[in-house]
């Protein structure tokens, strides 16, 4: 049933293991919005946004970063100082302005120190992560024994801690040039849904490399689900008003863990091929299967999704047959809910319903209506397996490639 009112703000939250295409979306979402505010994770993200012929790829700064919007790195974040200042010089070049007046930090965000980055290379290789620090960072932070942002640009503080370390001349610059960025977003946020300013909640990840919700242990260090917005940006749930999830036409996953639609054949190639899946961070090849609406279903339970904002539907022209899977076969049970459970999961055979590809070319096409037959059939039947109808269904990677299916759900 369709909500009856246009909501004042949204949190765009990843379905499935990260890389659904959440930039695009809310760089489209943005151009409506007067603050875009991230609220977990780190320098692990990719988030690639593609106007006029040109692509920016952000890892920390919010993806309003287009637009003309405060933008806000949340608490839940843990920030390395050098790659932030590296990506706002890389934004300059692009002659998108980066100041305090548009972009402000949580002082109680955690910092990223060299130690942690090595940490990570020693030990994250085991699970796939991108060895970013991101993980040890986290780590220290639940240990208590963690640097907040407030404390790093605070010289005495930084001193006190870490003036004996190598790396400290370097980052004390770094500290110097970030410590008029630092503010309490927590206050900047609530004020903004206050006064009923357009609030976007930005997620990286996915669903399923939440810490507590995905294939755990191949996860991130973060909640990635909706849940984060309030730990991760410190607000109510009350004030969440829309849950927007991003999934693409088909899976993809980077790294090891378990994948019940992987598909090992030409198509996968094709499909991987056709569209561009390789890592905007790491730059590595991503695993390709069939939609999953056992995963789909998890998401939209755990997330609350309203509605969905469908990638790459575009990327499947020309494959003749197309397969969602609606179950999972485990020795001889068959198995309508997700699991975390490895056991159980690392040895699920999907069960598969079939559709009919198309050969039209989608990436000119604006309004749902003018979708081949075949695509509405396919999307129809995601709708029916999640209960939750799509507002966006995005034909291609730039800005105007996109078709709102279902307005009533966005700005």
């Amino acid at each position: 049933m369709a909500k009856q009112y246009i909501p004042s703000n949204i949190a765009v939250i990843g379905m499935e293991w990260g890389d659904e295409g959440k930039g695009k979306i809310i760089d489209f979402l943005a151009a409506k919005a007067d603050v875009v505010a991230r609220f977990n994770g780190g320098n692990n993200a990719g988030h690639t946004i593609e106007v006029d012929n040109k692509k920016i790829v952000l890892h920390l700064i919010p993806s309003g970063v287009m637009h003309k919007n405060k933008l806000v790195v949340g608490n839940g974040l843990v920030i390395d100082p050098k790659v932030l200042l590296q990506e706002i010089k890389f934004l300059e070049r692009n002659n998108i302005k980066i100041s305090p007046e548009n972009l402000v930090i949580s002082e109680n965000a955690h910092v990223i120190l060299p130690h942690h980055i090595e940490e990570d290379k020693k030990v994250g290789g085991k699970l796939g992560t991108t060895a970013r620090g991101i993980g040890p960072a986290y780590t220290d932070k639940t240990a208590r024994i963690g640097l907040k942002v407030y404390e790093f640009v605070d010289d005495a503080i930084f001193k006190k801690r870490f003036g004996e370390e190598e790396f400290y001349r370097e980052y004390k610059q770094y500290a110097e040039t970030l410590k008029s960025f630092v503010g309490d977003t927590a206050i900047i946020i609530n004020n903004a849904i206050d006064n009923n300013k357009k609030v976007i909640f930005e997620g990286a990840q996915g669903t399923l490399l939440d810490i507590d919700h995905g294939t755990y242990p191949f996860v991130t260090s973060s909640n990635a689900i909706a849940g984060g917005v309030c730990t991760g940006l410190g607000i109510s749930p009350k004030k969440v008003q829309s849950v927007l999830g991003v999934c693409k036409a088909y899976k993809t996953r980077v790294g090891m863990g378990p994948f019940p639609t992987e598909i090992t054949s030409a198509i996968g190639e094709k499909i991987q091929k056709t569209g561009k899946e390789f890592g905007a961070t790491t730059g590595r090849q991503r695993r390709v299967g069939w939609f999953d609406a056992v995963i789909g279903k998890y998401s939209v339970m755990i997330n609350g999704i309203d509605s969905i904002a469908l990638t790459k539907l575009d990327v499947f022209t020309t494959i003749n047959k197309l397969k969602i899977c609606v179950a999972y076969k485990h020795k001889g049970n068959i198995i309508k809910d997700f699991t975390t459970n490895m056991k159980i999961l690392q040895n699920c055979q999907p069960i598969y319903e079939e559709f009919d590809g198309w050969w039209d070319d989608l990436s000119k096409i604006r309004i749902y209506d003018k979708l081949p037959n075949n695509a509405k059939k396919y999307l129809r039947r995601i709708e029916e397996l999640l209960k939750v109808p799509f507002s966006i269904v995005s034909v291609g990677p730039k800005r105007e490639q996109t078709i709102v299916a279902r307005n009533e759900f966005l700005f």
